[in-house]
């Protein structure tokens, strides 16, 4: 069964519309949805494989489709029919596409589209029995295959971010201390000149004067 439904702009994460009725029935519902925020977060950093892909978190089924700036995905059990799944999504992008293509770009606040909730429940209801013959005819459908999309598992698809975002902040930071060792290279030059020229300086003027003291008096 499909149990979460969320759709989200890639380019920063922005979630804008989801199922409002989702996770309701579903224990640790919260603890999946900030999962989904967290792939949404690492597909905004360009940490995406494929535009389509499954994965795997506990008994369910994360499975998206990236289509230009949105992101459109659902979990379900993994006994749900990974076809009927991805069908149930490109309807969503149809009409998601249809509705508010216009407007993605512009969207400033999350959940702007959360009237489409309406859409979503009344889609899944179509979807939420494989045995129905309109789901079976889907199942049978060669023209629309999924074997090629890809199957990974949540903690693999979240730590490859978290290590490259690990590494961004290695790499900022060594750059922020290397930029302090340089400054304190250069005063420690500047320290090292005075100490060695000081005294040179200070018996020029002292010669300096002399003579000028002399001038004067003479």
């Amino acid at each position: 069964m499909v149990k979460l439904t969320m759709i989200a702009r890639v380019t920063d994460g922005l979630p804008l519309a989801e199922g409002l009725d989702d996770g309701r029935d579903l224990t640790d519902a919260e603890m999946y949805k900030q999962q989904v925020k967290a792939l949404f977060k690492n597909l905004s950093k360009g940490h995406n494989e494929a535009s389509r892909m499954s994965v795997e978190t506990g008994p369910y089924v994360f499975h998206y489709i990236i289509e230009g700036r949105v992101c459109y995905l659902t979990m379900c059990d993994r006994s749900y029919p990974k076809k009927l799944a991805f069908q149930y999504l490109e309807d969503l992008k149809n009409e998601f596409e249809r509705v508010n293509g216009a407007q993605i770009e512009t969207a400033a606040r999350p959940y702007a589209f959360i009237k489409f909730d309406t859409f979503i429940q009344k889609t899944k209801k179509l979807y939420q029995d494989t045995r129905t013959q309109r789901n079976i005819s889907k199942l049978n459908d060669e023209l629309y295959e999924v074997h090629q999309i890809m199957t990974r598992n949540v903690q693999e698809v979240l730590g490859v971010g978290e290590k490259l975002d690990q590494v961004s902040q290695i790499s900022s930071r060594l750059i922020s201390e290397s930029r302090i060792y340089a400054d304190k290279a250069r005063d420690l030059n500047r320290q090292a000149l005075i100490r060695k020229w000081a005294p040179v300086a200070i018996v020029l003027g002292v010669v300096f004067l002399l003579f000028w003291v002399k001038a004067k008096l003479w």
